[in-house]
């Protein structure tokens, strides 16, 4: 049974930075490609970064240029560097694979105020 364990949330300013981790133990972690996934008070969960077993990167429009995405196959970790963050970036962050076939850990809270 893979678990996803999520960290590095906080309560920030509009403009500061976070850097999320996620350790995953259980599964071929390095075969798969990985996603943060985010969710928002009354709202669906949105795929905003996924990165490729290979490291090749993909993100949401909302996020492109603020947010990298990155793996450490050797820690079974994935992290998420959130720069200039926005008030409508506050949500519950998550990370799965891209297509969501893991079972989803806590999550780490995203607070951002204006």
């Amino acid at each position: 049974q893979v678990q996803l364990v999520e960290s590095g949330g906080g309560l920030v300013h509009a403009g500061g930075s976070l850097r999320l981790s996620c350790a995953a133990s259980g599964g071929i972690f390095s075969a798969r490609t990985m996603g943060w996934f985010r969710q928002a008070p009354g709202k669906q969960r949105e795929l905003v970064a996924s990165i490729t077993i290979g490291s090749s990167t993909n993100y949401a429009d909302s996020v492109k240029g603020r947010f990298t995405i990155s793996r450490d196959n050797a820690k079974n970790t994935i992290y998420l560097q959130m720069n200039t963050l926005k008030p409508e970036d506050t949500a519950v962050y998550y990370c799965n694979t891209a297509t969501g076939i893991y079972r989803w850990g806590q999550g780490t809270q995203v607070t951002v105020s204006s």
